[in-house]
């Protein structure tokens, strides 16, 4: 009997964790718990009042099958080439045809570029497995893809089309994936999954925002203050549900003892004070009341990460990775409160969030999810683990250019080429992974 109600315990965990990543299910075995008929129960009933036709087999490009392969490929390219036209206008050896500030170019794509389309390959495939239902492909998939793309254009080249054409196109990229995952949800009355896309409605909001401060004002620090919070919130969010279940089961398969405590009232309490910490900072960056609030989000973060035992996880790079991404949570509130101080340049606790946090998130997740859905075993090689180190690489060098001002101009050198490494990195190993069929 306890034998089989491990094994049930052990199917469960695997249940949770493919529904948190949009991993392929595989078939349950152990059927002898009440819970687990009532599971079945409510997924057959779900889909029997929930129109599901299927649809037409695809025969294109193994590209368009799944969200996540042409965002997570265009997105990491973008990434590195982004980085890399960044440094050029860093240095002032070439001018862009955008009407946003060369910072405020290199803000917007990072926050409202390259950050969507990693979500958008993350929530097209996720979304589907939440929900029963089918993955966006084929045509559908590629014109989202062509309305990034001319995001990315439209921006690059603002002058010539103006400040609302470019406005238009850019937001409607977030507004078609905000409309398909929505639809998928509601149809499919996948209500607990729909508050997935409150921080990204926020975000496209954020980004409406950016494009109206820049003309109006010239540059646009409110909306990337805004921008950052939803960011932040949704992947203290996601975080929070893969990063546990990922290493709960490694523990359990490969390193018995202490595992990750599961999600509950304090990760809520963690999650509700350090948003309501993050908008007093949009409102007001400075001054006693936002660095307190954003002190006292770096201690829960501190201890919510320590409750997830990533010190045990040092033999699996793929699990290692996903705790190292979030320490720079904490750390990015520790040094925004000490920016709020006057104590640091803002800059330090901007990066530690957005190039720790987000950009080694995203990179540990594109891996993952590329190597699960496309059937091969989740082993991170030689190269996987020198892309990681790259990244950050990348994000402690940013970092340290913000708090060492005498060495700001080598540090963003040394974290502009290990980043354009990372993720340039990706696209060449993992390239040919998205563009064939799984086998």
């Amino acid at each position: 009997m306890r034998s089989r109600q491990h094994a049930a315990e052990a199917g469960q965990r695997d249940r949770e964790e493919d529904r948190a990543t949009g991993q392929p299910e595989p078939e349950v075995v152990v059927i002898d718990c009440q819970r687990e008929w009532r599971w079945r129960a409510n997924v057959a009933y779900n889909a029997a009042m929930t129109p599901n036709p299927r649809p037409k087999p695809y025969q294109g490009s193994a590209l368009f099958t799944c969200g996540f392969r042409p965002f997570f490929f265009f997105g990491a390219c973008y990434a590195a080439l982004a980085i890399a036209v960044w440094l050029l206008l860093f240095e002032g050896k070439i001018g862009l045809s955008t009407l946003f500030a060369p910072r405020d170019w290199h803000v917007h794509e990072m926050l409202f570029g390259y950050v969507p389309a990693i979500l958008t390959g993350f929530l097209l495939t996720a979304i589907p497995n939440w929900t029963g239902g089918f993955p966006l492909k084929g045509l559908p998939l590629v014109i989202l893809v062509i309305a990034w793309v001319a995001g990315r254009g439209a921006v690059a080249f603002s002058t010539k089309i103006g400040w609302l054409p470019t406005a238009a196109v850019d937001i409607g990229f977030l507004a078609l994936v905000l409309a398909a995952a929505a639809r998928e949800i509601i149809v499919r009355q996948n209500w607990r999954n729909l508050k997935v896309l409150i921080p990204v409605t926020v975000l496209a909001l954020a980004n409406a925002g950016f494009h109206f401060e820049a003309y109006a004002f010239g540059v646009a620090d409110f909306a990337n203050r805004i921008g950052i919070t939803a960011i932040l919130t949704l992947l203290m969010l996601i975080g929070g549900r893969i990063i546990p279940s990922f290493t709960r089961n490694w523990l359990a398969r490969e390193n018995p003892g202490r595992l990750p405590l599961p999600f509950g009232k304090f990760d809520g309490v963690a999650i509700a004070f350090s948003t309501a910490a993050l908008c007093i900072w949009v409102i007001a960056p400075d001054g006693l009341v936002p660095g307190m609030a954003l002190l006292g989000a770096s201690m829960l973060q501190v201890i919510r990460l320590a409750r997830w035992a990533g010190e045990r996880t040092a033999r699996e790079p793929l699990v290692l990775i996903l705790h190292v991404a979030y320490a720079f949570v904490p750390l990015g509130f520790f040094l925004t409160s000490l920016a709020a101080f006057g104590e640091v340049q803002s800059s330090a606790g901007l990066h530690a969030w957005m190039a720790g946090a987000v950009g080694i998130m995203t990179l540990a997740v594109m891996t993952r999810a590329s190597l699960g859905h496309t059937r091969h075993d989740l082993v991170a090689g030689p190269g996987t683990c020198a892309i990681y180190v790259a990244v950050v690489l990348a994000a402690l060098a940013r970092v340290g250019a913000g708090l060492f001002p005498i060495s700001t101009i080598p540090l963003i050198h040394v974290a502009a080429f290990a980043w354009i490494a990372a993720f340039g990195g990706f696209a060449i190993l993992y390239g040919p992974l998205l563009f064939r069929a799984r086998h």
